[in-house]
C-alpha cells in the first residue's frame, strides 16, 4: 500500500467519524480531531456545555474556547490543528497529490498525461497503465476514477473491508447483521450461526429493496397527496373564518346602527323640547316690553300647545342599560370537534366523576350522561334517579364545578338537543323537561305527555323518538310532547319491544337497548327494522341499558348485569367487550362519547360516572 494511504489510515483519520480530517482542531491535549465531529461530542456532555469547553473523548480534558457566547458550532473554529498535522495533510492528504502526470511512467523517467487515479493506490495512472493496473488479481477491486469527469473506471468495483484495506466485502453475518471479509469470518464471526455470501443473497435482498422502494414511493405519494389535501383544507377554514368574522361584524354593525338611530331619535326628541322650553324662556323676556294684553295672548298659545315646561331632564336606568347589553347575544359558536376515539385501543381510565353534591338526600344512583361544550366549557350532564335531580359538573378556573337542578320526579334519560339544550325523561310524573345548560342548568319547559317515557333521543330539532313501556312502543313527538307516530312493539309476528329504557340516534335511525327483550334494534323513523342484535351464548345480552353511537357508526352498549360495555359495528354485529368488570365496570347504565373521543359510562350502584380514553396515541 503507498506511504499516503498508511499516512491517511493511521495518522490523518479522525478517530470519531472514522474519515480523513475535515478542517482539523487539535486539543490541548493533543489529541486532533475534525471541528464538526468534536462540536457534536461536546454537544452530548452537559458538564462540557456548563464548562464552556471542548471535551476530549479520549483523555477526559477540556479545551476553553475562546469565545463562549458564540453558537456552539462556532466553538472549534479558532482551535488550529498542529503543525505536524497540517503539514502532512498539504503534503499527503487528498487533493495533495499531482495528477496531472501518470506516476508509473514518472518513476522510469517518462512524462505521461493521466487519465485515471486509483484511490487506493494513491497514483495517478495513463491509459496504458491503467490497464495494466486493473490485469493484477489484488488491483482488480481497488477504486479507480476517471480524471476527464470523476466518473468510475468501467469494471469490477467491490466494496473493501475498513480494517482488512486489501480484502473485499464478500459475506454477510445474519448473526451479527453486518457485511464482512475472509479475514473478518476466520477472526471474528467464528461463533457465528449465520455467515452466507452476499452473492447467494443478492436476490432475497434486491427483492426486498424492490419492495421497500415500491412501499416507500406510495406512502410519498400517500403523504404527498395528504399534504395537499390539508393545505386545502387549510385554505378553506381560512376562508371560513374570514367569513364568520364577516357575521360577527356584521351582527354587531347592525346592533350598532340600531343604538345609533335610538341616539338619533333622543336627541331630535331632546332638541324639540328644547326649543319649545327656549321659546318660552323668550317670551317671558319680552314681557317687560309688552303690553299687558300681548302677554296674556303669548301666555295662551303656549297653554294651546301642551301647556308651559317648566324644566326637562334626561333619566337612565344605568343597571337596566348594562343587564340588556349582557344579555345582548350576538350569535353562539358551535365547535365541532374531531373524534379520536379508537375502539381497537384499550381504554384507560381517565377520571372518576363522584355525583354527590350537598342537599343530596340519597345516595346517587346516575342513571344517563351525555357531554356539551358550552363556551369552550366541557360539561358533564347526569340525571340523578335517586335525588330526583339533574347535575352538570365542569372545570372552571381550575377548579371543579357543579350545578343541581332539582325535578318534580325521577329523571331517567337524557338527549341533547343543541349545543346547550338537553331533553330529560320523567317518568312517574310523565313528563318530558328542556333544560338550559350555561354550564349551570336552567329548568326552560315542562312538556305533559300522555304516556310514561323512559328512553328518548332528538331525532331532528323540531322532533323527538321516546320508548314507553306501558304502550310498549317508541313515538314519534314534537317539541310540545304531542305524539306524531308511533312505532309498534310488533315485527312479523315477534315482539322487539317491551322495556325501551335508552334510546340513540344513527344517520337518522332509531337505536333501542330493550331491557324486556335482552336486544338491540334499529329502527327507522317509519317504523322498519334496520337490524335485530339478539344473539345467544357468550355475547347474549342480559341486561342491556345505555345506548350511543360514534362517529363512524360503532355503536357501544352497557349490560348491567353481566357488568359490560359491549361493541358493535354500525350493522350490530359483535365486535368485543370493550369494558368489563376486571377494568373497573360494575353495573353499567348510561354511556356517552363526547367529541374529543373520551367515554363516559355511569355505574349506578357506585354513584359515579367513569370516564376512560381509547385513543390511538395510547395503544
Amino acid at each position: 500500500m503507498a506511504t499516503s494511504q498508511k499516512l491517511t489510515d493511521h495518522f490523518l483519520s479522525c478517530t470519531i467519524c472514522t474519515e480523513v480530517f475535515d478542517k482539523p482542531c487539535t486539543l490541548v491535549c493533543n489529541h486532533t480531531f475534525c471541528r464538526k465531529c468534536i462540536v457534536n461530542y461536546t454537544k452530548t456532555r452537559p458538564e462540557a456545555i456548563r464548562a464552556k469547553s471542548l471535551l476530549c473523548p479520549f483523555c477526559r480534558k477540556m479545551t476553553k474556547v475562546s469565545a463562549p457566547e458564540r453558537p456552539m458550532e462556532e466553538w472549534a473554529d479558532d482551535v488550529k490543528p498542529i503543525f505536524l498535522i497540517q503539514g502532512l495533510l498539504d503534503s499527503f492528504g487528498p487533493g495533495s497529490k499531482d495528477t496531472t502526470n501518470c506516476t508509473y511512467c514518472q518513476e522510469h523517467g517518462e512524462t505521461t498525461l493521466a487519465v485515471a487515479c486509483c484511490s487506493v493506490c494513491d497514483d495517478a495512472l495513463c491509459e496504458k497503465c491503467t490497464g495494466a493496473h486493473n490485469r493484477i488479481p489484488s488491483f482488480r477491486n481497488h477504486d479507480v476514477t476517471d480524471l476527464s469527469g470523476e466518473v468510475k473506471v468501467k469494471g469490477k468495483r467491490k466494496a473493501m473491508c475498513k480494517e482488512h484495506k486489501q480484502e473485499s466485502l464478500e459475506f454477510l453475518c445474519q448473526d451479527c447483521k453486518k457485511a464482512v471479509c475472509q479475514k473478518c469470518c476466520i477472526l471474528y464471526h467464528r461463533k457465528c450461526d449465520a455467515v452466507v455470501t452476499i452473492t447467494s443473497q443478492m436476490v432475497t435482498m434486491k427483492t426486498e429493496l424492490t419492495e421497500m422502494k415500491k412501499s416507500l414511493s406510495n406512502k410519498e405519494g400517500e403523504t404527498t397527496l395528504r399534504v395537499k389535501e390539508q393545505k386545502l383544507q387549510e385554505q378553506r377554514e381560512r376562508d371560513h373564518y374570514s367569513l364568520m368574522k364577516s357575521h360577527i361584524h356584521s351582527a354587531c354593525q347592525k346592533v350598532i346602527d340600531r343604538a345609533k338611530k335610538k341616539e338619533r331619535k333622543l336627541l331630535d326628541r331632546m332638541e324639540d323640547i328644547s326649543h319649545k322650553h327656549i321659546g318660552q324662556l323668550k317670551a317671558d323676556i319680552k314681557t317687560g316690553e309688552m303690553s299687558a294684553g300681548d302677554v296674556e295672548a303669548v301666555g295662551d298659545a303656549d297653554l294651546k300647545e301642551g301647556g308651559r315646561i317648566a324644566s326637562f331632564t334626561f333619566r337612565q336606568d344605568t343597571d337596566k342599560l348594562i343587564k340588556a347589553l349582557d344579555d345582548l347575544e350576538l350569535g353562539e359558536i358551535e365547535v365541532l370537534y374531531e373524534s379520536v376515539l379508537d375502539l381497537k385501543a384499550t381504554p384507560v381510565l381517565q377520571d372518576t366523576i363522584d355525583i354527590t353534591v350537598a342537599g343530596d338526600r340519597s345516595k346517587p344512583m346516575p342513571s344517563d350522561v351525555t357531554v356539551l361544550v358550552v363556551n369552550d366549557t366541557d360539561t358533564v350532564v347526569v340525571t340523578d334517579w335517586y335525588n330526583h335531580s339533574m347535575k352538570s359538573f365542569y372545570v372552571k378556573n381550575n377548579q371543579t364545578q357543579h350545578s343541581k337542578l332539582r325535578l318534580s320526579g325521577d329523571p331517567w334519560s337524557v338527549t341533547k338537543l343543541t349545543h346547550d339544550q338537553v331533553a330529560v325523561t320523567v317518568p312517574d310524573t310523565q313528563q318530558i323537561v328542556t333544560v338550559k345548560v350555561k354550564p349551570d342548568l336552567e329548568l326552560l319547559t315542562t312538556m305533559r305527555t300522555s304516556k310514561q317515557y323512559w328512553g328518548i333521543t332528538s331525532l331532528t330539532p323540531s322532533t323527538l323518538a321516546a320508548g314507553s313501556h306501558s304502550a310498549l312502543c317508541v313515538d314519534i313527538l314534537d317539541m310540545t310532547g304531542n305524539v306524531l307516530r308511533s312505532i309498534s312493539s310488533r315485527h312479523k309476528g315477534n315482539n322487539i319491544l317491551q322495556y325501551p329504557n335508552f334510546l340513540s340516534t344513527r344517520t337518522g335511525n332509531i337505536l333501542v337497548s330493550d331491557w324486556g327483550t335482552k336486544r338491540v334494534v334499529c329502527l327507522t323513523p317509519e317504523g322498519d327494522v334496520v337490524f335485530s342484535y339478539s344473539p345467544t351464548g357468550d355475547t347474549a345480552l342480559e341486561c342491556p341499558r345505555g345506548i350511543t353511537s360514534t362517529d363512524t357508526g360503532d355503536i357501544l352498549v352497557t349490560d348491567y348485569r353481566q357488568h359490560r360495555v359491549i361493541h358493535l359495528t354500525e350493522s350490530g354485529q359483535f365486535v368485543r367487550n370493550i369494558l368489563t368488570e376486571e377494568g373497573g365496570i360494575t353495573c353499567p347504565v348510561g354511556v356517552c362519547v363526547d367529541p374529543s373521543g373520551y367515554m363516559y359510562v355511569c355505574l349506578g350502584t357506585k354513584g359515579v360516572v367513569k370516564v376512560f380514553t381509547c385513543l390511538a396515541c395510547l395503544t
